[in-house]
């Protein structure tokens, strides 16, 4: 090897770290260009090092780089909720109550249970029609358990989760293995557990559920506070607000430790100080109602726990792999068909889940429990939220935002005494708006090399 190729051999790999007084680490690369060899150098920036020196200008060129790309993100989300919360608080001074606003949270839970584990479905970029009958089921076999046999309430919760879990993996079974598409597996699982639940409740259609029965007790529109309601609402508020604290600052502790670009203590501070002024504002508007229901505490609490699963373990990671590529994520060794067996029992599990909520909002198990278009409504949340139809990208928290649309739509409705034919026009709708965002996002970042 020549003394030329040794020297541009070690140009190409030498990195400089400075500027850590900062708080960043700046990594700059020097390569030789591809069709010169013999030319000097030349030297590559992070262009996330680029954006914080630059500071607030350099967030903005940011943002507006992304958006020009199609990564949009949460934007018309948040858009869109402004636009409904503004235009129903004209229409019906109402709308934006303390009572009104909790009853938005309280009603979204259940809904928001089954859309959490659909948004593991759509990472697959596959569909589970039967999450709603599963639901449905679940609850029937709880008052079934506890009312009609007298079994203990808790293991009767239990049983009636583990039931939505083997649903679910034995449909991912027959998905992953047998090679069934998922959209005609699980909708042979809607019509036959929605037969299941409608033989177990037989001719009275309805098992009301008392009141002490434990679990559904908990999931009224009560809180675990009690009469403390108030102090449990900012207590809440501020445990949101240090534990994102100590998880961003444990992550650039880690990232700084490892050498590579990391948010600065300025940003973190930005960021979680903008989290504390939402949070206790919340808290502050549901004090005015009846607190923080055990509902709400529980989805927020899944919506943590799911988020760092996701974005925090590897088999987060390899749910993300699956759906960015099937035949990529097998040649990089993982278990295809176990990932999707799994994602399915999550979005079985959730779905049981779902239906503790729909009994506890009803104290009783239904012939509607589960039906009308609660499947359709769960689906929304998670697609209006930001998770792909197409599969690979998403996050859990869109099972949050797309709920918080599509209740914000049927209340504001309800308060304004609209036809439910014009709330599944609005929603529909919005549902189509949330694709064709998507779509278009998808082709935008294709053509800016990003897809």
């Amino acid at each position: 090897m020549s003394d030329t190729s040794k020297t541009v051999k070690s140009d190409s790999s030498e990195t400089a770290k400075v500027d850590k007084a900062e708080g960043v680490i700046e990594e700059q690369e020097t390569v030789a260009p591809a069709d010169d060899p013999t030319a000097a150098p030349v030297t590559v920036v992070d262009p996330r090092l680029l954006v914080r020196e630059e500071g607030f200008k350099g967030y903005v060129t940011e943002f507006k780089r992304k958006v020009k790309g199609g990564e949009l993100g949460s934007l018309p989300v948040f858009v869109g909720l402004i636009v409904i919360w503004t235009i129903f608080q004209l229409q019906n001074d109402r709308f934006l109550s303390a009572d009104n606003l909790s009853n938005i949270s309280y009603y979204m839970s259940a809904t928001g249970m089954l859309a959490i584990g659909l948004v593991f479905v759509l990472l697959l970029g596959e569909i589970d029609l039967s999450v709603g009958s599963v639901s449905g089921l679940s609850s029937t076999l709880f008052a079934v358990f506890a009312v009609n046999n007298g079994m203990d309430p808790w293991l009767s919760l239990v049983l009636a989760v583990l039931t939505g879990i083997a649903i679910g993996a034995m449909q991912g079974w027959f998905f992953a293995r047998i090679g069934v598409p998922a959209f005609v597996v699980t909708l042979a699982g809607f019509l036959g557990w929605n037969g299941l639940m409608l033989w177990l409740l037989g001719d009275s259609g309805t098992i009301n559920i008392p009141s002490e029965s434990g679990p559904i007790h908990l999931l009224g529109q009560g809180s675990f506070f009690m009469d403390q309601a108030i102090i449990g609402a900012y207590l809440l508020a501020g445990l949101g607000v240090v534990l994102t604290l100590i998880g961003n600052f444990g992550e650039q502790r880690r990232r700084r430790a490892a050498g590579v670009p990391f948010r600065p203590t300025s940003e973190i501070l930005l960021r979680v100080g903008a989290l504390a002024v939402a949070s206790f504002v919340a808290a502050a508007v549901l004090n005015n109602a009846s607190g923080v229901s055990n509902a709400l505490v529980i989805f927020l609490a899944a919506l943590v726990i799911v988020d760092f699963v996701l974005r925090r373990t590897t088999y987060g990671r390899k749910v993300f792999a699956v759906g960015g590529g099937i035949e990529a994520a097998r040649r990089a060794g993982i278990n295809v068909p176990m990932i999707r067996i799994t994602v399915f029992a999550i979005s079985g599990g959730f779905a049981a889940v779902g239906g503790m909520f729909f009994a506890g909002q009803t104290a009783s198990a239904t012939l509607s429990a589960g039906g009308g278009n609660t499947l359709m409504l769960a689906i929304a949340a998670a697609v209006i939220g930001g998770t792909s139809l197409f599969g690979g990208r998403g996050t859990v928290w869109s099972a949050l935002l797309g709920m918080l649309v599509i209740q914000s739509i049927q209340t504001g409705l309800d308060l304004l005494n609209m036809n439910t034919s014009i709330q599944y026009m609005i929603t529909g709708g919005v549902l189509l708006g949330a694709v064709v965002i998507d779509s278009v996002s998808r082709k935008s970042q294709k053509a800016a090399g990003r897809g």
